[in-house]
């Protein structure tokens, strides 16, 4: 009993602490926050007593709100100011979508009064269409003002409001288009392109690939990198990467001899005392023990091992005025290793997690040109975090 009385008592200070909450907003002029609380409050057992305060405090929020947006609309259209038709439109959409809210708890009895809660709702289907079709028109005019410049942030700016446009009002006119168009013309192009300063000949295909930025995710919103230049493309920057050094190690393979010697469990046997007699436990039965076991071997042991090291420089170039901008060098490394063992004993003497080096053999050591392509991939993820890191325009 005294469980349910506090469980009982629990849910009323909360249920207190919500209404006060919601008064409070209704009072500091929050009109949607207090509905929003009211109506999450409503959505259960609307008819039950303890709900009877949210019911007055959603009717009371929804006159006040409904007559400030009028009021606000009133001096919107009479303002006939153009960059307020995106207001007129939104405040319609509010109008409409707290009806909607709340029309799914209706009807909301208020029981002491013996009547229905009244919400004073109205079709504002025709306000939006209409609000909606001038603010279609209003951005539409004046991305298309924007694009009869030349400056790439005009560009940027149509294409978002042409992209609003479109999420208001689809395939209006030739928005699509528009859009496809601003979307070229605001983008800064890139031309990436290499420089071997160093004695080694690089081979044509691993430059291409060194330059095959497609996985790499490099472009953003702004910022279109091309390897190949593109016709009818009028770069803005360059991304020069400068191979400085290429260093290939010769191939090596070292050999090492040494002893393992280990104590192992070999079985069991029986425990013997000092005596020479089998000891016995409490029930009769000889005492077994492990068995342990001195083992050696002696491990040959061989190391395959070749390196490339790749040092280059990323310079960022801007082509308008033919300063250089900004310089980043890199160095990435590869490393071939492989070892393998042999031995004469027993295995047993060697660690547990060395014993795969006996199951390995020699391997053929990769070509100059593989080591050079394996560096490369990790050459390509540091030039990728150059670009992410330092955007080629702020």
């Amino acid at each position: 009993m005294k469980k349910i009385a506090f469980l009982l008592s629990l849910f009323i200070l909360i249920s207190s602490c919500g209404v006060k909450q919601t008064k409070n907003l209704l009072s500091s002029g929050n009109y949607d926050e207090a509905i929003n609380n009211a109506v999450s409050n409503l959505r259960t057992n609307k008819d039950k007593k303890g709900r009877q305060d949210y019911v007055y405090l959603l009717e009371e929020a929804f006159v006040k709100v409904k007559e400030r947006d009028l009021n606000t609309l009133n001096l919107l259209v009479k303002d006939a100011n153009p960059a307020q038709l995106e207001k007129i439109y939104n405040t319609y959409l509010q109008l409409n979508d707290r009806q909607e809210k709340i029309k799914p708890l209706l009807p909301l009895r208020l029981i002491k009064e013996g009547r229905n809660a009244i919400f004073p709702f109205d079709n504002y289907d025709d306000q939006i269409i209409e609000s909606k079709n001038a603010l279609s028109g209003y951005f539409y005019t004046n991305a298309k003002k924007l694009m009869a410049t030349s400056d790439k942030m005009n560009f940027r700016k149509a294409y978002d409001d042409l992209n609003y446009l479109n999420q208001i009002n689809p395939n209006y006119k030739d928005v699509l288009r528009l859009m496809d168009d601003a979307k070229f013309k605001g983008s800064d192009y890139v031309s990436v392109y290499t420089k071997n300063e160093t004695n080694m000949i690089i081979p044509i295909h691993l430059q291409n690939d060194l330059l095959d930025f497609s996985t790499l995710g490099l472009n953003d919103k702004w910022t279109v990198y091309h390897s190949n230049k593109q016709r009818g493309i009028d770069y803005d920057y360059g991304m020069m990467i400068n191979f400085r050094q290429i260093y290939i190690s010769p191939e090596q393979i070292k050999e090492n001899e040494f002893v393992k010697e280990r104590i192992i469990k070999d079985g069991v046997k029986k425990l013997i005392d000092a005596n020479g007699k089998e000891v016995l436990d409490e029930k009769e039965k000889v005492v077994m023990v492990d068995n342990l076991k001195t083992v050696n071997a002696l491990i040959y042991e061989f190391r395959q091992f070749k390196s490339c090291q790749i040092t280059a420089k990323v310079d960022y170039l801007n082509f308008r005025n033919n300063q250089l901008l900004q310089s980043f060098p890199i160095t990435s490394e590869f490393i071939f290793e492989n070892i393998y063992s042999t031995y004469k004993g027993d295995r047993r003497a060697s660690d547990d997690n060395y014993y795969s080096n006996f199951d390995k053999k020699a391997i053929a050591f990769p070509s100059n040109e593989q080591m050079v392509y394996d560096t490369g991939e990790d050459l390509k993820a540091k030039i990728k975090d150059v670009i992410s890191r330092n955007p080629i325009r702020n």
